[in-house]
């Protein structure tokens, strides 16, 4: 029945007074539940005289298909029973739930303690999936056990729930034995334990399982497609694809993503349009996505502009891959029209969307409005503490980036691998060389081990501050290999401080790892001619000139009047490129841009001196 017929149905029922009664209500209750009308339904349930088991019942199943698990518990804790299905309905509400899964764990606990019902197969299916979701092997095999108890291990829904969960686990042996034990394994079952497969990468194990499956649905299908798709075999994803018998949404949505993955926009997009009326969230957010990934972040903002003006709902992801659209283009105005939309949502407060607006507004060089958007985050997490305290890093400000990372430890909220490469940043940034210092042997506190990223970081800290000599000491008893970028941290303080001797040393080990690593000449080139080595400045330039090596020019871009302008080095595309260069000259000549040494260096030699905006 269409939801327009049925309110039609529920005003004569109104008129006739009958709402209440137990058969109708019920009847009414049922249809908006199953309508998604919440609000409607729960009007219905409120009016109904006496409210039987049944009545409950729908009322909680329809909270928790909505996903309102706060109101779908207000609604268990006044039913006035409490048996299995309503238990089980709960545990499947939190498993299936975006941020509170855990509560999936705590309720069968729960139900368990209290002993008000006996649980059953979907009992176990929900809960070992929430469990599987936290990847906590030890509740896993807890659960495991009180199936076998139960007789239950060899059910298609606990046996496909157990091989998930142990694949999450990252314990395919005990994945592949419950597969194994399993007398006839349904689609269920198999379809759980190649996509297992396929999310650790084991791509060609997952290949044999489906090709030793009797039949293959569409969940098979689309599994593979996305497996291959992860391995590289974009080729395998596009010939399958086409051999599907029956495709759907989920078919074209995963495809979209294929043909993004392999720069294949053409074809993403002519799919994408061919879906027409089929389009949901995911196919949307999949083609903007696709146009991130691509580096058309402008291309993205102006999908999401249509995706708005249509009757899609948008979520998380729409949300946070606009900001970063956003961030990549430099568009202050453009993130703050689409924080605009996102106060009109429940999602301002989300944990995901907040950190992304965080990122974009500190990126666009609005650290004050990074801070607020931080403070209206309900339950910041590590990654938000995180993306703040880069934030203030970027922008020069180290006090007030270990500020809140000290508001962050007194949180109870325990730093990652990303928080320390912030705030080895900020202390570099702000000269805290002591400090930064402390921050990085405090590491293994944390249960972080130093990567290649935080050793540059360090390196970075010690020769912003002009200690060379420790910095090059500190590469040498590093325990890893340095690599050009590490290296290249050290040579630019080098030249920061004009010291010669260390720099031709970084530049001979940058070198021996790429003979063409352009920054190396360039930087030696500015370090010889700082200490007025002119003849060792032309060498280097013949010597680049020599092997041919070819610099990306330097990009950058401005918005005016909500436009994004790019601009390259030497570029003429520009339709105002004339009075703009014109401007240009008039700039360089009121500051006395002048070349120090024109007469060393041939007009090819040049260094890049018209910089654009």
């Amino acid at each position: 029945m269409a939801l327009n017929d049925g309110k039609q149905i529920h005003s004569l029922v109104l008129k006739s007074g009958s709402e209440c009664f137990e058969l109708v209500g019920s009847s009414l209750l049922n249809f908006y539940a199953s309508c998604h009308e919440i609000d409607e339904a729960r009007r219905v349930f409120d009016v109904l005289n006496e409210k039987n088991e049944l009545l409950w019942s729908i009322m909680l199943v329809g909270y928790v298909h909505c996903n309102l698990m706060t109101e779908a518990m207000d609604v268990f804790m006044r039913m006035p029973f409490h048996d299995v299905i309503s238990w089980t309905t709960m545990i499947s509400g939190y498993s299936r739930s975006e941020d509170d899964y855990e509560k999936g764990l705590e309720m069968f606990k729960l139900m368990r303690m209290r002993g008000e019902a006996h649980l059953n197969e979907f009992t176990l299916d929900s809960v070992l999936r929430a469990i599987g979701r936290l990847k906590d092997l030890n509740e896993g095999k807890i659960v495991h056990g009180l199936s076998i108890g139960f007789g239950l291990e060899s059910d298609h829904f606990v046996g496909g729930a157990l091989i998930e969960l142990y694949c999450n686990c990252d314990v395919i042996a005990d994945a592949k034995k419950v597969y194994e034990s399993l007398i006839d394994p349904c689609l269920n079952s198999s379809n759980a334990l190649i996509g297992g497969l396929i999310m650790i990468g084991r791509i060609e194990e997952a290949e044999m399982v489906s090709n030793d499956m009797k039949e293959m649905n569409i969940l098979s299908y689309n599994l593979m497609i996305k497996g291959y798709a992860m391995s590289g075999r974009f080729e395998d994803s596009k010939r399958l694809f086409r051999a599907i018998p029956d495709r759907n949404i989920v078919t074209s949505n995963t495809m979209i993503s294929v043909y993004c993955k392999n720069g294949e926009l053409d074809e993403a997009l002519k799919l994408f349009e061919q879906t027409k009326w089929e389009k949901n969230t995911v196919t949307w957010n999949s083609m903007i996505s696709g146009y991130i990934l691509n580096d058309q972040p402008d291309e993205a903002i102006k999908l999401y502009m249509t995706m708005q003006r249509l009757p899609v709902q948008r979520n998380r992801l729409t949300f946070s891959s606009l900001f970063h659209a956003c961030s990549c283009l430099g568009s202050l105005q453009q993130g703050k029209l689409v924080h605009g939309h996102v106060v009109k949502t429940p999602l301002e407060t989300d944990v995901h969307v907040g950190t992304s607006l965080v990122d974009m507004y500190a990126k666009c060089g609005n650290i004050i409005d990074a801070k607020t958007s931080f403070f209206n985050i309900s339950s910041p997490n590590v990654a938000a503490w995180t993306c703040l305290i880069n934030g203030f890093a970027h922008h020069g400000l180290g006090n007030e980036a270990i500020l809140v990372f000290q508001q962050m430890l007194k949180q109870g909220i325990s730093p990652n691998a990303i928080t320390f490469v912030g705030i080895l940043v900020a202390c570099g940034r702000a000269g805290l060389v002591k400090r930064g210092l402390r921050y990085f042997h405090s590491m293994d506190c944390y249960g972080v081990i130093p990567s290649l990223e935080h050793y540059t970081c360090v390196v970075d800290l010690l020769g912003r501050s002009g200690y060379l000599k420790e910095a090059a000491e500190f590469i040498n008893n590093m325990p890893i290999e340095a690599d050009g970028v590490l290296l290249a941290a050290l040579l630019n303080a080098c030249w920061h401080w004009m010291d010669m001797d260390i720099g031709e040393r970084v530049a001979e080990r940058m070198l021996a790892l790429d003979p063409k690593q352009i920054s190396s000449y360039v930087i030696m080139s500015n370090i010889y001619a700082g200490v007025g080595k002119w003849e060792e400045v032309v060498k280097v330039r013949k010597r680049l000139r020599g092997m041919e090596v070819k610099k990306d020019p330097g990009c950058s871009w401005i918005e005016v009047k909500n436009t994004v302008h790019v601009f390259c080095v030497e570029d003429r595309t520009h339709p105002h490129c004339k009075a703009l260069y014109a401007i240009l000259q008039d700039l360089n000549a009121n500051v006395n841009c002048t070349l120090e040494f024109d007469s060393l260096l041939s007009e090819d030699e040049t260094c890049e001196l018209v910089l654009l905006w």
